[in-house]
């Protein structure tokens, strides 16, 4: 079963729209990059929203990350994540799943057309048997700099 996703929070953002009714990147893997990606922490309601420096990128990679801390035990420094400079850093919330895992391993491409940003990630096949969790799965992605949207739509393809 394919889930389709379209999100249009303009609160979020502060990106001002040109004229270009379509953007695509051809060198996809050095201007796409997960910075993230965890099946817990994400909202309970769909959602995204444009990380605009250092700062929130940091507020957001702890925000949304879930730490196990066993008493004890010898715990390491959270790794730093910089922000880059040339790239747009997008937080995508998926919103709450009652069963599976929908954590976002790989992104296949994104593009830009009439204002809306289509993240295309692969399909992956549930069987009959899934584990029974609520889980808050969210994204942290860059994209190019030059791409201007006022929603997400997230796509799922073989």
């Amino acid at each position: 079963m394919k889930r389709l996703i379209i999100l249009s929070f303009a609160t979020f953002l502060s990106c001002a729209s040109t004229g270009n009714t379509s953007q695509k990147s051809s060198d996809m893997q050095t201007k796409t990059e997960i910075i993230a990606s965890e099946s817990q922490g994400g909202a309970d309601q769909a959602g995204f929203k444009i990380i605009k420096n250092e700062s929130e990128l940091q507020k957001a990679m702890q925000g949304n990350s879930v730490r196990l801390i066993v008493e004890g035990s010898n715990t390491e420094p959270a790794k730093t994540t910089k922000f880059p400079k040339d790239k747009k850093v997008v937080l995508y919330n998926l919103g709450m799943f009652r069963s599976g895992d929908h954590r976002i391993a790989t992104i296949k491409s994104v593009s830009v057309k009439d204002n809306v940003l289509y993240v295309e990630v692969p399909y992956v096949e549930q069987g009959e048997m899934q584990i029974q969790v609520i889980s808050n799965p969210y994204i942290i992605f860059t994209v190019p700099s030059t791409y201007n949207f006022t929603s997400v739509e997230l796509k799922s393809s073989k």
